[in-house]
């Protein structure tokens, strides 16, 4: 008849040190893993404190706080009859550790340890914890009273065991430890094990979820066996987000797949898996004659069945049959990642709205779009009936406790999203039109003005001071004078940001009192080239975009044309990229990559090499020399190469105030927590790796007898 086992993953929108709204979503996903059907359940990583506590996680009280969590989930009357994997940070023998919970009913069953942190990127988990550095090795665990009164359990194993039931041994690897070489799953398998469980919190990032469910699907394609992906979703508080998509696999072919970007704070998934079909995938020989060489691991026993009795036996009940994996294309990635980001963001920090000055070019157009994603995301959450979705729509909206249910994204951004042109005499009509036609089809609150005698009063501060008047470069200024200018005008739009945001709501009479985020809109290619001034309106709350690449948008600005049906951003897209800090003349206007030395696709390129290939100055010229070459000249890629590591260099300090983006690229130049690299590097323009590169240019230049030199 088979043994037939149902089984469930979730992904929960977990928020930093919410214990009791973490814990109510964990119960959620319980009861609703029981409805499905469910034997077992299994949560994202560290689920009950919430996965981005960073340095909270050194508190005593955060471990208090999960232990009182914990005890009210194994005395929970809708927790009962179902086994558990949840996720807590537990301190053994006064060291941390980062935990798998697993128990039934009131009983804590054992304690399964981290084995491998992840300690790179975005993660610093060796910081707060320490891993488990002794596989296969279990230890006596010491259960505070609390805990013990509940399960009649002085104390339990703890350390990288299994759980053995009646009908199937079940193991748990969390997160990180599946990316090893040496992953446990493996050994695992060799032993016996059938059910492997993972808990992740695993941030989204363009073109990375292949990554992971090509990792998951592999587990189980070679080895054979059942397993269970659960992840964090949501806004934990800072520039990531974690992308949920839960999974579950049998012998390397998905049967069940979760969402990656929802408004959902809990969604469960479930499977009815047979595991006679695990051990007859597993009926090499191969498979037989290493198992009788791997080390053993302990089993914690427990008198359970999974699978139902040949009593119980219902044939209706079938097995999930396997599915193909749901991939998003990057611009449907951006259009849904970033967008629920901010829509958690705002509902969280219990903000009455965004504000974003809207220039006119795609940077400032790419984030208002994503924020009329979101709008779109929550309209069609309110239509399907989402109970948390519209509470928090009307609270946001200023209309809480009313029966307003937002049904079309420009009405309700119109009441959340507020947009302003910031416009000078070096600004054009262009721009205006482009930004005042945006904002109408978006539905923002939109304010337009000129800001010419802001400008001209600092401006003029400084000559009653000096007797001096700084000029641009078209009316004879020299270079300093001509970015002085620039800045003036950068910056005070950064004032004015923050004035509008805190005062519209109170002139709109705004009930509820809160201001408005301000939202920066520097993407990821003008950070890493410092191309932005430093505390202009790219300074703000949050950035969506801060993340992502001028390529990257474009693309995705065209997908939205066509998907929102906004004809309007085409215009931004034929639009050449301009700052409008500088007069327009008949002979000039001004150009961002004209100012920066370099295109935006090579920006991408410079910073991929730069940050996720590890390369400095020399070892980048000799990548570009391969790739750019009969293309650019060699004299060519080294001018390149050495200016983008000199405004590199003397734009670092700027990366200390970026403001907190959405983590998108492996490249984010982010000093605060992913690029951690010194911010003065006296050393500007890198002189040994230049005079290297130099002697490579030479040398080329004599082997080919001139060739390649600029013409």
């Amino acid at each position: 008849m088979g043994h037939l086992v149902t089984i469930a993953s979730c992904a929960l929108n977990q928020w930093a040190l919410d214990f009791e709204g973490n814990l109510s979503r964990i119960v959620q996903s319980i009861v609703e893993a029981k409805q499905q059907g469910a034997k077992l359940r299994v949560g994202p990583e560290l689920e009950i404190t919430g996965y981005g506590c960073l340095d909270h996680f050194l508190e005593q009280d955060t471990y208090m706080h999960s232990w009182e969590m914990y005890a009210i989930l194994l005395q929970h009357p809708d927790c009962q009859d179902i086994l558990l994997d949840v996720g807590m940070p537990v301190m053994h023998k006064g060291i941390r550790y980062n935990c798998r919970m697993i128990s039934y009913g009131p009983r804590v069953l054992f304690i399964r340890p981290k084995l491998w942190l992840a300690n790179d990127g975005n993660y610093r988990e060796m910081r707060y914890f320490t891993p488990w550095m002794k596989p296969r090795h279990v230890e006596t665990f010491a259960l505070p009273r609390a805990i013990a009164n509940i399960t009649g359990q002085d104390e339990v194993d703890f350390g990288d065991a299994v759980l053995q039931t009646k009908d199937v041994v079940l193991g748990a690897e969390t997160c990180e430890e599946l990316f090893t070489p040496d992953a446990p799953h493996i050994d695992m398998s060799l032993d016996g094990i059938e059910i492997f469980t993972n808990s992740s919190g695993s941030h989204h990032e363009l073109r990375k979820l292949d990554v992971r469910l090509n990792l998951i699907t592999e587990a189980t394609a070679k080895c054979g066996g059942v397993y269970l992906y659960a992840n964090q979703r949501g806004c934990d508080g800072d520039r990531l987000y974690y992308d949920g998509c839960p999974l579950i696999v049998v012998n390397g072919k998905v049967v069940a797949q979760g969402s990656q970007f929802s408004l959902d704070d809990v969604e469960v998934i479930s499977a009815t898996v047979d595991l006679d079909d695990v051990r007859s995938y597993r009926s090499l020989m191969s498979h037989g004659i290493q198992s009788r060489t791997t080390p053993k691991y302990q089993r914690v026993k427990v008198a359970l069945a999974l699978s139902p009795s040949a009593s119980t036996f219902d044939p209706r009940i079938v097995p999930n049959k396997p599915r193909p994996i749901r991939y998003h294309s990057p611009e449907e990635e951006i259009a849904l990642g970033p967008a629920c980001w901010l829509w958690d963001y705002l509902r969280r920090s219990k903000s009455a709205g965004f504000f974003l000055p809207l220039s006119g070019g795609i940077d400032s157009c790419a984030t208002a779009t994503i924020v009329h994603s979101m709008c779109r995301l929550v309209v069609a959450a309110c239509a399907e009936g989402k109970a948390q979705v519209i509470e928090d729509a009307r609270r946001a909206a200023g209309v809480a406790g009313s029966e307003y249910v937002p049904t079309d994204p420009a009405e309700f951004a119109n009441r959340i999203f507020h947009t302003c042109y910031m416009g000078t005499e070096n600004s054009s009509f262009e721009t205006r039109k482009r930004a005042t036609q945006l904002a109408t089809d978006i539905g923002s609150y939109h304010v337009d003005l000129n800001m010419d005698s802001a400008v001209a009063a600092v401006r003029d501060v400084f000559v009653v001071v000096t007797g001096k008047r700084p000029l641009f470069r078209v009316h004879g200024g020299t270079d300093v004078e001509n970015l002085a200018l620039q800045n003036i005008q950068a910056r005070l739009r950064m004032v004015l940001a923050y004035l509008f945001a805190q005062l519209l709501p109170w002139a709109r009479s705004r009930k509820g009192g809160g201001g408005l985020l301000v939202l920066g809109s520097a993407n990821v290619d003008e950070c890493l080239r410092g191309y932005l001034t430093k505390y202009d309106c790219s300074s703000a709350d949050i950035n969506p975009i801060g993340g992502i690449s001028k390529t990257d948008l474009k693309a995705f600005i065209a997908y939205a044309c066509r998907e929102f049906q906004m004809p309007v951003l085409q215009s931004f897209l034929d639009a050449v990229p301009t700052a409008e800090l500088e007069p327009i003349t008949a002979t000039y206007v001004q150009s961002d990559e004209a100012d920066m030395g370099m295109t935006y696709e090579e920006l991408s390129v410079f910073g991929r090499l730069r940050k996720v290939d590890k390369c400095g100055p020399y070892s980048m010229f000799i990548k570009l020399y391969h790739e750019w070459t009969p293309r650019l000249s060699t004299e060519q890629i080294a001018t390149k190469v050495k200016n983008f590591f000199f405004y590199y260099a003397i734009n670092r300090h700027k990366q200390t105030v970026l403001t907190p983006s959405y983590h998108a690229e492996q490249y984010s130049p982010d000093d605060n927590r992913f690029d951690l690299r010194p911010f003065l590097i006296p050393n500007m323009r890198y002189g040994w790796a230049a005079k290297k590169i130099d002697a490579v240019v030479e040398s080329l230049r004599e082997r080919d007898g001139g060739a390649g030199k600029d013409e």
